[in-house]
Order: structure tokens, then sequence, then C-alpha cells
């Protein structure tokens, strides 16, 4: 079957766009986007060309974008061009040039592709790249060798957001041969040569060698793309299932209960898929499984979220602002803000504090507290020793003794220590922790109400 034909049913079998579709064609002016721009143009598909100068190689990022606008002209396409000082801009955010590049240029794609920023009467519906199967075949190589997990393994997907690739079918052999029987002009980029990039030393050494000894690996591994495809698809439906028994929404927290979490069987696979979309690496899931026997207190960060150990739950919550409703107090802290107001911290020595009885402090013997502290909404079964009381009494029993409304138990909170409840914020501290006459150290709690 011709390559052209079979663009066409791949593109009509993965649904990636119709000629209704206003596309945006990425192109170097390499083999692969030249073929992807002639197959374009013969499928009589409606396409504007988009060229990224990175000014990297001199007189060839020179050639090369003189090249692109004359394919322009060729296909009768409208060609855009965006030029980038990629050296200052990796130099400036600490990459690689690689990684310089591609940041640089799917910016600016998204720019093309947001009608709002465009203006355009006619948005683009695709941003189209020229991935073929050897860039899979690599790319899968690649995510394999440095540890990535099911989805690594599926490599570069066929359709993802608005980008689509329509020759990921295709082998570079093959797209070569259309070229020469079409009597296509591409030009070659020189750091296609270069070793220094791991893509191509994959390229280049790693996959003929394996080639001798198994000459179909290409087709195989080709093969493996799909069923990892389809096992991807099942283990997310999987990983779903397990979220929609095990995960609470509570306002903006997610609680998941410690108990109901060990007992299932691939816990790692499990874990992995709960966190990594709070912004937690797979690195981190050791850490977070350990806290599934750690302490009350303990937590792990990501840069958005944190998971915090609350007696048998695990808590995912947003990095701590007003509105959260579990936070944490470490050590150093000396005001925190929360829903109800500030807390105010201070340490005195107790020769030096004079002791005030005032429901909105709690004054406390610093040296039988252990930071972190958790700050959290009480809830029923909590229990505490009421200051001056030697019984422990359980809140709900508490707060009827003290005529509290309904409405006021919503807005109480309390400060934990280790399943120890230290305050009943605004109201009572614990007797355990009360100061005494041997207290060397006063840890004073103050909340000051909005």
């Amino acid at each position: 079957m011709h390559l052209s034909q079979r663009f066409q049913e791949f593109i009509k079998k993965e649904n990636l766009f119709s000629q209704k579709d206003r596309l945006l064609l990425a192109v170097s002016g390499g083999l692969d986007s030249s073929v992807l721009c002639d197959l374009c143009s013969k499928s009589d598909f409606e396409f504007v060309i988009a060229h990224c100068n990175f000014n990297l190689r001199g007189d060839e990022s020179i050639r090369d974008e003189k090249f692109v606008r004359a394919l322009g002209k060729k296909y009768n396409k409208e060609v855009l061009v965006k030029h980038f000082d990629t050296e200052k801009y990796a130099a400036e955010h600490k990459l690689s040039i690689q990684v310089a590049a591609r940041e640089l240029r799917y910016a600016w794609f998204n720019e093309l592709m947001d009608a709002n920023i465009n203006k355009q009467s006619s948005p683009f519906n695709h941003l189209v790249t020229a991935h073929h199967l050897d860039d899979n075949i690599e790319t899968l190589l690649m995510h394999f060798f440095r540890g990535t997990g099911i989805a690594g393994l599926r490599a570069i997907p066929t359709a993802q957001g608005k980008i689509v690739r329509p020759l990921l079918f295709a082998r570079k052999e093959e797209l070569k041969v259309f070229a020469d029987e079409n009597r296509l002009e591409w030009i070659e980029d020189s750091s296609n040569d270069s070793d220094k990039y791991s893509r191509n030393y994959f390229r280049h050494h790693l996959i003929p060698i394996i080639q001798k000894i198994y000459p179909e690996v290409i087709n195989n591994l080709a093969a493996n793309i799909d069923r990892f495809g389809d096992v991807e698809i099942l283990y997310r439906q999987s990983i779903d299932q397990q979220k929609k028994k095990l995960l609470e929404q509570k306002g903006d927290e997610v609680h998941i209960p410690v108990l109901k979490l060990k007992k299932l069987k691939a816990l790692r696979a499990i874990c992995y898929g709960i966190i990594k979309e709070y912004g937690f690496s797979s690195s981190q899931v050791d850490e977070f499984i350990h806290l599934l026997d750690s302490e009350s207190g303990k937590y792990i960060l990501s840069s958005t979220h944190r998971v915090i150990k609350n007696r048998n739950w695990l808590i995912i919550a947003p990095n701590q602002n007003e509105s959260s409703q579990t936070i944490l107090i470490e050590k150093e802290d000396k005001s925190i803000l929360f829903p109800l107001g500030k807390l105010q911290i201070d340490l005195f020595s107790a020769t030096d504090h004079k002791l005030q009885i005032v429901n909105t402090t709690a004054q406390l013997d610093a040296d039988q507290i252990e930071f972190p502290l958790i700050l959290r909404k009480w809830t029923r079964g909590d229990y505490f020793y009421p200051f001056g009381m030697t019984k422990k009494k359980k809140l709900s029993r508490f707060f009827i003794d003290e005529k509290v409304s309904k409405t006021g138990k919503e807005k109480i909170w309390v400060i934990e220590m280790n399943k120890k409840i230290i305050w009943i914020v605004g109201m009572r501290i614990d007797n355990r922790f009360k100061i005494s006459p041997q207290t060397k150290r006063v840890l004073k709690i103050e909340v000051r109400t909005q």
C-alpha cells in the first residue's frame, strides 16, 4: 500500500483530524517534516507551516529558514517563523540546549494554537508534528533505560491534547523512499550526526547492535508499543477504581484511610497513581509508603502539595494557606493563618513568664511538646484531658457541658500532637501539658480571630 494511502488511513483510524480542520505543521525542513508537508498537501488538508529558528548553527539556521519559506511558496501555504536566543534562555534557566529549545518551541506553538492570543477568525485545530516510528522506538528505549512507568513504555502518544503525530506508523526508511519517488528536497541538520545527544547515540550505536542479534527488533518493539498502550489503559482503569474506593474529598483536601491502603496489593503502583497528580515524583513513592507507619504529624512535600499523616489517615492538602483544613505547625513557626484568624506562637523562659488565664491563649510546658503539631477541625471521637481534670472526656460531651451551639461546634479547631489534643483552640488546654512548678520553658499560643 502506498505511503500516502496509509497516511490517510492512519489518520482516519486514530481519528486525528479531518478535512474541515485547520492544521499547524511544525516544520524544520528535514526529511520527516518535508514529507509531512507533501502528504498533507496531497491529501488536501488545510495547513499553515510553523518554523523555529533557534540560532544555534550559524549559516545552517539561516539556510533552514530559507528552505522552509520556499516550502511555503511551493505548497502555497503561509509560513510563520520565530527566532529564539536559545543559548541565553538555557543559561538563564539553567537548562540544557535541548530542553531549552523544546520549552521555547512548544511555548510558541501554544501561543499560535491559542485563538484568544492570535485573534484569528479561523484558529488552528491541531498542532501536527513529524515524529515517525523510529523516533517512537528510540523514545521507548530511552524511557526504559531511564526508568519510567507504564506510560513511558507507551513512548510517544499518537495524540496528546491538540498535538497529533500522523507519521508514527511509518519507518524513517519509508519516508526516504517516498521522498525519493516524489523528488522531494530536504535539508540535513548537522547536529543529527553528533553522538553527544542521547537520542543520536541510541540511533547510531545501540539499536544497530541489537539488530545484529534480533533483526526484527524494530517491528517487535513497535508491536510492544501497541501492547503497552493497551496495558496502560487497563492500568489506569484499575488505578481509577482503587482511587474511587480510597479517596475521600473534603474541601481542598483528599483523605486516605491508612488501614485500607496497607491491605492492597501492588501498593507501589497504586500509591504512585494517587500522588503523581499532586506534583510528587516516582522517587517519592517510598517516602509516601513510609508515612503509613509513621507518627502523626510526619509529612512529605511536592512543589504544590503535602501529604500529612494524621492518626489513621493520610491527608493530601495544598501547600498551606488560610483556607487549608489541615495545617502543620513547625517548631520555627511564629504565626499561622487559618480560617478563623491567626495563631501567634512564642517561647518564654518560665522565670520570665507571667501566667494569664484567658481562653484565647494556651500556655503549655514547652518541654512536653514535640513538633510538628497539627492544627485541624475537631472530629467525632476526639477526646482530651480537660485542664484541671485527670480523666479523659470526649469533645462532643465537653461541648454539651460547655453549652456550645451546633453552629459553634462547626467552627471549633484543635491542636494535636502525636494523636494527643493539646488545646481546643480558644477554649481549654489539655491537663497533661499544663505549666507546673517544674516547668522551665513556656510555649504560648494565642489565637487572634478575624
